[in-house]
């Protein structure tokens, strides 16, 4: 079940991690992570929905966009 987006908020600040350390360490635009984490962005897609799975607020899977579409195993 994913986080509230005030529990991702403690979890970072459990941490002691800022949201721009957050953001420099998933090479994350830092106003997104904000936005997510206030509820001005809902992270459906794009670097929106990658941050939101990163951050915990969001059920889904983050590819690297080099391997999608996935190539047939052969």
């Amino acid at each position: 079940m994913p986080l509230t987006r005030e529990q991702a908020r403690e979890a970072l600040d459990q941490r002691g991690i800022s949201i721009a350390e957050f953001a420099r360490a998933h090479d994350l635009n830092p106003n997104l992570v904000s936005d997510l984490l206030a509820g001005r962005k809902k992270g459906r897609r794009g670097e929106a929905h990658r941050a939101a799975v990163l951050l915990g607020i969001k059920d889904g899977v983050v590819t690297d966009t080099d391997d999608f579409p996935p190539k047939p195993d052969r």
